[in-house]
């Protein structure tokens, strides 16, 4: 691999996200113009219900009750998730048991 592999390589996982952000925004504009439950492409306003203030209420309480889980978990029990092994003092004379010569 050379620099010019790795620099489009680069530019390739750059621009991805970009590009899936724009076929969401598309998704969701077409779908705020016509409905999900409309296939037919049918101009009615019956059984539409409006997508701001439901959907997005119900994210942002989602979103939130998601930060305060995290935060919770960042200030007061950071060691919560971890790996028991890691409070094991360190003994330079014995080899772990998990590591074995071939």
């Amino acid at each position: 691999m050379g620099g010019a592999t790795l620099s489009r390589f680069y530019a390739g996982h750059y621009i991805l996200p970009f590009i899936i952000l724009g076929i969401i925004l598309v998704h969701l504009l077409s779908l705020h113009k016509r409905g999900s439950s409309n296939p037919m492409g049918i101009e009615s306003n019956n059984g539409k219900i409006s997508f701001h203030y439901r959907f997005t209420t119900k994210d942002a309480i989602g979103f939130i009750i998601l930060i305060i889980i995290f935060s919770y978990f960042v200030f007061f029990a950071p060691q919560a998730l971890g790996d028991p092994e890691n409070y094991i003092p360190g003994n330079n004379l014995v080899t772990p048991t998990h590591i074995k010569p071939e």
